[in-house]
Order: structure tokens, then sequence, then C-alpha cells
């Protein structure tokens, strides 16, 4: 459903908040060993999520990406993917039409317009702390 940058950007956040719980940032070799990224690639999403101003980094031996606690809050998965993979997967036509509307609708327009109201509705609900308090207290994985 998502690219490849845009899963590991997700799990990254979780991480990295589930980090910023406990006041510590995250270098970006750990971060790649801990969620199995190549580390050249989880450089990469993680200068563009600083460029998106989803995290915070420092440079320095005690540097390092955190996320804010109050922003993580109010941070969703739709704000990850909408920084790594735009908004095409919440707006775009299930076939890949250039336009398709409710006046002009493809053979799906109907049945995928409401699974992206769905796909929106879900990534909108859990914020970032949610998920990264849930991988804490050990409900969830990141790796299997």
């Amino acid at each position: 459903m998502f690219s490849k940058s845009c899963e590991y950007a997700i799990k990254a956040m979780i991480y990295i908040v589930s980090e910023s719980l406990e006041g510590n940032r995250v270098k970006v070799n750990s971060l790649a060993q801990e969620i199995g990224v190549p580390e050249a690639f989880m450089g990469k999403i993680m200068s563009l999520l600083a460029q998106k101003q989803l995290v915070s980094s420092l440079k320095g031996p005690y540097g390092g990406y955190q996320t804010d606690l109050s922003d993580a809050k109010k941070m969703n998965i739709i704000d990850v993917v909408k920084a790594v993979d735009g908004s095409q997967i919440f707006e775009g036509c299930a076939l890949g039409l250039s336009t398709c509307d409710a006046t002009n609708p493809c053979p799906m327009h109907e049945q995928f317009a409401e699974i992206r109201q769905n796909l929106e509705n879900r990534f909108s609900q859990k914020s970032m702390y949610d998920l990264a308090i849930e991988l804490r207290k050990g409900k969830t994985v990141l790796v299997r």
C-alpha cells in the first residue's frame, strides 16, 4: 500500500517517539539496525523527516533524532504518509486516471472513494505518541 520509504518512515517515527519518551536521541545506525533497514536508506528517510519537521536532529557525539512529545501527541500516521508518499493514496484514482471524480467517475470510483475515506479516518485517529506507548508496553512490534 505504501512505498518502502513510507513503511520505514512510519516504523522510524514510532521508534523515535518511543525513545523520546525516555529522553533519548536516536542515531541513524542504531535506528536502521533496530527496524531492519539499510543504514544509507535510513539516513535519506531521516533527512526527509527532519526537512518536513517531523523530527529534530542534533549533530555530534551526543546527537541524533528526537521528537518533542507534545508534537508527537498531535502527529498521526497520516502526517508521516503525506510527508513521505504525498496524499495520492487519499485523493487519487484507483485506476490511475488523471481526472476521476463524482461527475466523471472511473468504474471503481464509488468503492474506492469509501476505502480512501476510511483509510484517511483510520490513519488520523491514533497519534504517534499512542503508538509509541503501545510499543513500549510490548503490545506491538516493529520487526519480526
